[in-house]
C-alpha cells in the first residue's frame, strides 16, 4: 500500500500528528495529497545531492501541478485551482536551488515513516507489554475514580454553599423584620431573642459544617497533586526521555491535560467557595464566628495548591530538534530547530492572551570555557489552541536559532572542570505567566538537555551523549552530567541498543545478538546482569571508530539499505564469527548467515558451509559489503547472483539454504526485482560474469586472522573468500591487490595458466571490478554507477556469460 494511503488509514492521534507535520509551509498537503503516488516514486534522496536530477524533477512538479490545476478547471472548483497556481508560484523560489526543494520534500517523507513507525510501534507495545499495560490502566482507573470523586465532591459542596446561603438569608429577613416591629412585650422579646439565637447556633453549626468540608475537599485535592505532579507526570517526563531515545513509550498529553484542568478548575471553585464566605460573614457575622478564624488559612492553602499545580503543568511537550538531525536534543548553531510547550490546565478564555519567551542557560554553571547562547528567531508566542489538533493549549515554536555569544564562558574562580563540546550540555527555557481571576503566576518549562554542535561531523559524538545521558540520568537539569559520567548496567544499556533499532527498523535486538554485544564489550561470562558499560567504553575508547561508531555504522546501513531484510528477520547480524562457525559446521552443505563485520564500520557479509574433499565441513566467508556497495546492487541481488566458477569452470551459486534451513528463493524470493536471469538490470548490464580469480590454495591462506567476537575480525580485510584453513593463524598475511591475484584462463585468452587457479563469480563487492569497455559502448543500458569493477573481457566460449 502506499505510503500516503497508510497515513489516511491511522487512527487519530496519529493523524493528529499529521496535520501538526503540514502546518509547514514547505510542501503543502494539498500538493501531497494530489500528487502523492508521483512524489513516491521519484528518487528525491539523489536529487538532494545531484542538481541535474533535482532540476528534472522540479520542473516535472511544476507539470504535475498544470495538470492538477486543469483538472480543477474543468470540475470547476475554483478554490482548488486557486490554491494550485498558488503553489506554482510559491515553488518556483527554487529554480535555482532544485536540491533545496529535494530535500525538504524527502524531510516530509521521512517524518511520514516516523508517524508510521510509532503507530506501528504501539500496536507492538499493547502485545509485548500486556501485564504492564494492565498495572498502567488500573492505575489511571484508580485515579480517574479519585477525579470522579473530586467532582462529585464539588457539586454536593456547591449544594451545601446554597443551603448555607438559603439557612441565612433566612435568619436574616426574620432578624430584620423583628427588628422592624419593635416588639415592647418583653416576654415576647424574650421568647423571640431565643428563637433566634436557636437560628444563629444553626447558623454556626452549618458554617463550621462547610468549613469542614472545605479543608477535606483540600485534603483531596492536595493528594490528587501529589499523585499527578510527583507521580504520573514524573513518570510522564521520564517516558519522554526513553521516548527521545528510540523508545515504544507512549508520551501522549491528553490524558494529564483532562486531569490537571479538572483539578484546577476544582480549586478554581473552591476560592470561589471561600469568596462567597467572605461574603455572607460581611452580612451576618456574630461572635467567634468561625468563617473569620478559619477563611484566612483555607485561602493560603487553596492558592498554594493551585500554585504548585500551575506550576508543574507548563511542560516542554516536542522537545527540541532540528528538521534533518540525528534525532532531538541535537541542535547546531545558524540550524533552524523547532520546540513546542503545552500548558496543562486548559482555560479556553486564556487562547492567545499568555505569551511564551525563550530563553537559554538561564542557570549556567560557572565552567572554563562552557559556551553561551542567544535565541534567534520569533522566540516570543502566545499559547493558543489553534497549533494543536486536540485543542491543547500550545505555543509551538518552529523556527529559532542559535547563536554563540562572543565572550568566553567562565573566568576567574571559574571550575577547571573540562568538557568536550559534544559533553557540553545546555537547557532551553520557557517563561510565561498565568493570570485568571485575581490570580497571578510566573510558570516555567525547561528542554531536556541538549548538545549543541557547529558542525555536522560532531553530530554522531553528540547523539551519543544525549542517549547516555537520558539513558541514566533523571535530573533533567543536570549540566553537569558528563564531569562525573556514572556507568550504566548491562540491562539498561542493552535496552537502549535495542530501542535504536526498533525505533529505525520497527525491529529490536533478540538476546542472542544482545549476549554477542555484550561478548564484545565484557568477553565470555555466564551471566552480564551485573556488568557495568563505562562511558568511556561506550564512546571515547579507540577513537574514532570508538563501540558506539561501529554500532551507529550498522545501524545507519540497516536503516538506509537493509531495513526489509533486518525486520523480517532474514539478518541474524550480531553473531561472533565462533558461534558464526559452530551454527554452520552443523547445517547441510550450502547453508549462509548474513551478520555484521565487527571491525569494518557499516559492514555487513554473509558465510556459507561447503565440504571438502575428505567430507568435512569448511566454513567460507566474503569480504564485507558498505554503504559504497550496497548503494550500487541491492544486497538481496548479491545474494540472488552470487556464483563460484569452480576447478572446471561450472558457474554455481554456494548460497543455497537461509539459515536454518530455509530454501534461498523461499527467503529472499518477495525482494527480488522483476526481471530475472539474462533480463535481471545487474547482470544485462555487465555483460558478463564478475568473476576473481585467486590460487586455491590462497583461499584457506589468505583470510583475515581467526578472531573471537571479543577480539574483533582481521584488520585488512582480503578481496575475495575468507577460508576456513586461515582461522588457525593469527598473523594476517600480505594481500595482493585484485590485479596482481588475477590470472587469465587459458581456455579463454590464450596465455598458460596452472591448475591451481581457480576463478571465482564475485558479483557482490563492486569494489573489486575495474568498469570494462563493453559498458560504456551499451548506450541503451540503464545509468547505473559500478565504477571499480575489473570485468574478464567477452571471449569465444560462453560458458561463464550470461
Amino acid at each position: 500500500m502506499a505510503q500516503w494511503d497508510r497515513l489516511r488509514q491511522l487512527s487519530d492521534v496519529y493523524r493528529q500528528e499529521l496535520h501538526e507535520l503540514y502546518d509547514r509551509d514547505a510542501l503543502p498537503m494539498d500538493v501531497r495529497h494530489y500528487l502523492s503516488v508521483w512524489i513516491e516514486k521519484q528518487e528525491w534522496l539523489r536529487a538532494a545531492q545531484d542538481p541535474d536530477k533535482a532540476m528534472v524533477l522540479f520542473q516535472e512538479l511544476l507539470a504535475n501541478l498544470d495538470i492538477q490545476h486543469s483538472r480543477f478547471v474543468q470540475e470547476e472548483s475554483f478554490l482548488l485551482q486557486h490554491n494550485i497556481r498558488r503553489y506554482k508560484q510559491n515553488f518556483q523560489k527554487y529554480q535555482d536551488d532544485p536540491c533545496t526543494l529535494a530535500r525538504n520534500i524527502l524531510w516530509f517523507l521521512e517524518k511520514e515513516k516516523e508517524v508510521l513507525d510509532r503507530a506501528d510501534l504501539a500496536e507492538q507495545v499493547q502485545f509485548l507489554n500486556v501485564a504492564q499495560e494492565a498495572m498502567e490502566i488500573s492505575s489511571q482507573q484508580d485515579l480517574e475514580r479519585k477525579m470522579s470523586g473530586l467532582r462529585n465532591d464539588m457539586q454536593c459542596m456547591e449544594h451545601t454553599m446554597s443551603c448555607l446561603e438559603e439557612q441565612q438569608d433566612e435568619f436574616d429577613f426574620k432578624f430584620q423584620t423583628y427588628k422592624m416591629e419593635a416588639v415592647v412585650d418583653e416576654a415576647v422579646k424574650k421568647e423571640q431573642m431565643k428563637f433566634f439565637q436557636q437560628l444563629i447556633n444553626r447558623l454556626d453549626e452549618c458554617r463550621k459544617s462547610t468549613l469542614s468540608d472545605l479543608h477535606k475537599l483540600l485534603d483531596k485535592t492536595e493528594e490528587l497533586i501529589s499523585l499527578l505532579v510527583k507521580k504520573e507526570l514524573v513518570e510522564w517526563q521520564r517516558r519522554q526521555q526513553k521516548a527521545c531515545i528510540g523508545a515504544p513509550d507512549n508520551v501522549c498529553l491528553d490524558q494529564l491535560e483532562t486531569w490537571f484542568t479538572c483539578v484546577a478548575v476544582c480549586l478554581f471553585q473552591v476560592r470561589e467557595f471561600l469568596s462567597k464566605l467572605e461574603e455572607l460573614v460581611g452580612k451576618v457575622s456574630y461572635a467567634n464566628d468561625p468563617v473569620k478564624a478559619q477563611k484566612p488559612a483555607l485561602q493560603r492553602r487553596a492558592d498554594t495548591l493551585l500554585k504548585d499545580l500551575l506550576k508543574s503543568s507548563f511542560v516542554v511537550e516536542i522537545q527540541p530538534s532540528m528538521p534533518q538531525g540525528k534525532g532531538p536534543l541535537v541542535l547546531r548553531t545558524n540550524v533552524q530547530f523547532s520546540v513546542k510547550t503545552r500548558l496543562l490546565v486548559k482555560f479556553p478564555e486564556l487562547n492567545h492572551s499568555m505569551k511564551v519567551n525563550v530563553s537559554m542557560d538561564r542557570e549556567a554553571p560557572q565552567i572554563k570555557g562552557y559556551r553561551r547562547f542567544n535565541v534567534l528567531g520569533n522566540n516570543t508566542k502566545a499559547l493558543n489552541m489553534a497549533e494543536s489538533q486536540s485543542g491543547g493549549m500550545v505555543a509551538d515554536f518552529r523556527h529559532l536559532t542559535l547563536k554563540e555569544q562572543k565572550c568566553g564562558g567562565g573566568g576567574k574562580g571559574a571550575s577547571d572542570i573540562s568538557l568536550s563540546v559534544t559533553e557540553e550540555l545546555h537547557i532551553v527555557y520557557f517563561n510565561t505567566v498565568f493570570e485568571q481571576k485575581g490570580l497571578s503566576v510566573e510558570l516555567q518549562a525547561c528542554s531536556l538537555p541538549v548538545v549543541i554542535i557547529s558542525n555536522s561531523s560532531q553530530q554522531q559524538s553528540a547523539w551519543a551523549s544525549v542517549l547516555w545521558f537520558n539513558m541514566i540520568s533523571q535530573d533533567t537539569k543536570d549540566v553537569l552530567f558528563f564531569a562525573n559520567t556514572p556507568s550504566a548496567a548491562w540491562p539498561q544499556f542493552g535496552e537502549m541498543l535495542s530501542w535504536q533499532f526498533l525505533s529505525a527498523t520497527k525491529r529490536g535486538l533478540n538476546d542472542a545478538q544482545l549476549e554477542m554485544i555484550a561478548h564484545r564489550l565484557f568477553g565470555k561470562k555466564q551471566s552480564y546482569d551485573n556488568c557495568q558499560v563505562a562511558w568511556s567504553k561506550f564512546s571515547k575508547e579507540n577513537p574514532p571508530d570508538t563501540f558506539y561508531v561501529w554500532f551507529d555504522g550498522i545501524l545507519v546501513m540497516v536503516k538506509s539499505y537493509l531495513e526489509d531484510l533486518w525486520r523480517d528477520g532474514h539478518i541474524m547480524g550480531f553473531v561472533s564469527k565462533g558461534k558464526e562457525k559452530s551454527l554452520l559446521k552443523k547445517k547441510q552443505r550450502g547453508t549462509f548467515l548474513l551478520r555484521f563485520s565487527e571491525s569494518v564500520i557499516g559492514g555487513i557479509t554473509f558465510s556459507w558451509v561447503e565440504t571438502t574433499i575428505t567430507g568435512e565441513p569448511d566454513v567460507k566467508t566474503v569480504q564485507p559489503f558498505t554503504k559504497t556497495d550496497l548503494s550500487q546492487i541491492p544486497f538481496v541481488e548479491i545474494i540472488r547472483n552470487f556464483q563460484i566458477l569452480e576447478a572446471e569452470n561450472i558457474p554455481e551459486n554456494p548460497l543455497l539454504y537461509l539459515y536454518p534451513n530455509t530454501p534461498k528463493d523461499e527467503a529472499f524470493g518477495k525482494y527480488y526485482s522483476e526481471r530475472t536471469g539474462d533480463n535481471s538490470l545487474y547482470i544485462k548490464y555487465i555483460k558478463t560474469k564478475l568473476v576473481f580469480v585467486s590460487k586455491e590454495n590462497t583461499l584457506e591462506a589468505r583470510s583475515p586472522m581467526s578472531c573471537d567476537m571479543a577480539q574483533g575480525e582481521g584488520l585488512e580485510p582480503m578481496n575475495g573468500l575468507y577460508g576456513e584453513g586461515a582461522e588457525q593463524n593469527d598473523t594476517p598475511q600480505p594481500l595482493n591487490s585484485p590485479l596482481e591475484m588475477y590470472h587469465p584462463d587459458p581456455m579463454l585468452s590464450g596465455s598458460p595458466a596452472t591448475q591451481e587457479e581457480d576463478l571465482l563469480t564475485y558479483l557482490s563487492n563492486p569494489n573489486l571490478f575495474a568498469e570494462c569497455d563493453i559498458l560504456q559502448n551499451d548506450v541503451g543500458l540503464p545509468e547505473l554507477s559500478l565504477q571499480g569493477f575489473n570485468c574478464l573481457p567477452p571471449q569465444s566460449c560462453g560458458s561463464i556469460f550470461q
